[in-house]
């Protein structure tokens, strides 16, 4: 045919063809690494995060959260059904739990009430990455020589609520521990405005709040001028 006469410019066939755009990050995966390169750069250890199911002591009770609070209603906690319960718990810090919720003791009268190792057992999805520093606290508190250490956590934790475009039945949360001896108030706000000027925020502000398990408590503000 006549396309024999015709003049055809010369073809790279091994050039290569126009680069695909896939395999991004998963966004949430970045921010989780940026916040542990911080942690990191700040001295932190990473906890071991992968217990997803907790007892009741560990989420609770350890943190001396009464037995009769409504967080540990069925409403905001997911209890297991199978197991439901736990047996692997240490009696003698246990007993320590135990005094310190119905009689006081280390500065707190306690709540003064009929404190139940059967609440202490049941198994729970746990509602905060918390229940992870308590067993680290616990181990720490093993060793023969104390020495000062730096913890954080980032993980996925649950709540029984209802999902909306804002909530969701599970979610993340970032934790940091630090254990030494003479710490303040001010070396814990230092702390935070250390970490999150890492992140880029400045012009934070700190209001007293209450937590009866992280007594004395602030929440952080930050003011940005748009």
């Amino acid at each position: 045919g006549d396309w024999k006469d015709l003049e055809f410019k010369d073809y790279n066939y091994g050039a290569q063809g126009q680069p695909i755009a896939i395999g991004y990050s998963q966004p949430l995966l970045e921010v989780r690494e940026a916040i542990q390169n911080i942690f990191l750069e700040m001295g932190f250890s990473e906890m071991p995060t992968n217990m997803y199911v907790e007892s009741s002591f560990w989420n609770f009770d350890a943190l001396f959260q009464p037995q009769q609070h409504p967080a540990r209603d069925s409403h905001d906690t997911f209890f297991l059904k199978a197991p439901a319960t736990t047996t692997q718990l240490p009696d003698d810090y246990l007993e320590k739990v135990k005094q310190v919720h119905q009689s006081g003791g280390h500065g707190s009268k306690g709540y003064g009430y009929d404190w139940k190792r059967d609440e202490a057992e049941k198994n729970l999805l746990r509602t905060h990455t918390t229940a992870v520093s308590t067993r680290m606290l616990y181990k720490l508190a093993q060793e023969k020589t104390f020495a000062p250490k730096r913890y954080y956590s980032i993980d996925r934790v649950f709540r029984n609520e209802a999902v909306d475009r804002t909530h969701l039945a599970e979610f993340h949360q970032i934790e940091g521990l630090i254990c030494d001896y003479g710490l303040t108030l001010g070396d814990l706000i230092g702390v935070l405005e250390d970490f999150f000027s890492r992140l880029g925020m400045s012009k934070l502000r700190f209001k007293p709040a209450y937590n009866p398990y992280t007594e004395p408590s602030m929440e952080i503000f930050r003011s940005e001028q748009v």
